[in-house]
């Protein structure tokens, strides 16, 4: 495709290079300029309305265009745009900002660590864990178990502990302390007949078997986000977390609960943690921390996590980690009014009251011919396209159903969460059950254009 010289597409394609796209592709077609958001919606620069069904990357919560948090990164830009944290520094958003998730954390957490992204948390507390186990006389526990299909963010440690392939190949990854037990997919994995029960109690036996052969003395912690995310929005089967968590705790393993995309109302309840009874030593939170607005993460560690880091700060003479933009004031108090808007709209009710029509909506999809398995939780759902609905059966990867789909509901002005031939939905959590009907209702049509073209016999 030819770009007009000097177009935003002609400047982006000599200029930019785009994360998890391919690039030479992206020669060839350009980019889509987005404009401007409204609501729920985004807005292209020729003027067309898209209902954003992924808030952005899981993150845009409160939708696009804040004036109350724009108004409040102004001022504290006026007031102090930058300081940092470092060698006993401090400033009030960050002390309040910390005080605050301790406050709502779902189990007892000692500390806060900040940093700018998911990625970067996840990292930290893969970092942490080795220092924790240093401190305590265990340097060998060295090894870190993730999930296959699992993700947990883009720098070297944290993509490591994901179990995206893709994102391996080629770049000398998984570093060789990283593990990954198997893809709690129940739709898609089980075996004839197998119970969701059965199924979690297989995959509890999975790592156990993978702790068994690596040596229980060099497992150090197991990573995992309560409902997968870049996965394709898995839900956990029944008893997964139980019986997952008895195994961490057999093996005295640290275990890292990743809620960037789960925490702050996505699964109905403050935290993932709570919706499935997870009882972790770390929390990684991000994404709807600041509803996208900002690139703010947090990190927060449990009592005995903290204790080992006195310890062997006292030994070394200093905690030698940190990020220059750690805690920076202006995301900060934008996080802290986020926060304040979440409670004054009563986020958690709202997504409790509504959370069941998306449920509802994306769930009657399972009737398409299409779609073979629908489930989800609070206000996070997504379906699986089949080719035999009875069976199960994959499509052929060469068939590019999802791509199909996802062009199709471009055209019908709808974006969602395409991952292989799923469809995962997380709309901002601002939206209504009339904005849940459309969504719907343009996921039916862009899945009806691609069964046109593929489900005539022959």
């Amino acid at each position: 495709m030819t770009h007009i010289p000097n177009s935003i597409q002609a400047r982006d394609i000599a200029s930019l290079v785009h994360p998890q796209t391919n690039l030479a592709l992206h020669r060839d077609i350009g980019p889509v300029v987005m404009e401007r958001g409204e609501g729920i919606a985004v807005y292209d620069d020729a003027g067309n309305r898209f209902i954003d069904a992924a808030a952005g990357l899981w993150c845009a919560s409160l939708g696009y265009a804040s004036e109350r948090l724009a108004k409040v990164a102004y001022e504290q830009m006026r007031r102090m745009g930058y300081y940092h944290l470092y060698r006993h520094n401090t400033h009030r958003n960050g002390v309040e900002l910390a005080e605050r998730l301790l406050k709502i954390a779902p189990v007892p957490m000692s500390k806060v660590l900040f940093q700018c992204s998911g990625s970067e948390a996840n990292d930290t507390a893969i970092k942490l864990v080795w220092y924790y186990h240093a401190a305590i006389g265990k340097p060998q526990k060295r090894k870190i178990i993730g999930r296959k299909m699992g993700y947990h963010g883009s720098t070297s440690a944290s993509i490591s502990a994901s179990g995206k392939p893709d994102m391996h190949a080629d770049f000398g990854l998984p570093f060789p302390e990283f593990r990954h037990t198997e893809f709690p997919h129940w739709y898609r994995n089980r075996q004839p007949g197998e119970t969701e029960e059965q199924f979690a109690t297989r995959m509890a036996d999975a790592l156990e078997a993978l702790i068994l052969a690596e040596g229980p003395d060099s497992c150090a912690a197991f990573i995992a986000e309560p409902v997968m995310g870049a996965g394709g929005g898995i839900v956990p089967p029944r008893t997964y977390w139980e019986k997952m968590q008895a195994v961490i705790r057999k093996y005295d393993m640290l275990f890292i609960a990743d809620e960037v995309i789960c925490g702050f109302g996505r699964t109905g309840a403050m935290w993932g943690c709570e919706t499935f009874g997870l009882k972790p030593d770390m929390i990684s939170c991000a994404k709807a921390l600041s509803a996208g607005m900002q690139p703010i993460s947090a990190l927060m560690v449990n009592d005995r996590v903290y204790q080992a880091m006195l310890d062997e700060s006292r030994k070394l003479g200093n905690f030698a980690h940190g990020f220059t933009y750690a805690g920076h004031p202006v995301t900060t108090a934008v996080a802290l009014e986020t926060l304040n808007i979440y409670e004054d709209m009563d986020m958690l009710g709202h997504v409790r009251r509504v959370g069941p029509s998306l449920q509802a909506a994306i769930g009657a999809l399972g009737a398409h011919p299409l779609v073979g398995d629908v489930r989800g939780v609070g206000m996070l759902a997504a379906l699986e396209m089949v080719s035999d609905k009875t069976t199960g059966a994959a499509f052929d990867p060469a068939l590019k159903i999802g791509a199909r789909v996802e062009q199709a509901a471009r055209r019908h002005g709808l974006i969602a969460r395409f991952i292989g031939d799923r469809i995962a939905f997380s709309p901002p959590l601002i939206v209504t059950e009339a904005d849940i009907d459309d969504i719907a209702a343009r996921t039916k049509l862009a899945l009806d254009e691609v069964w046109s073209e593929i489900g005539k016999p022959g």
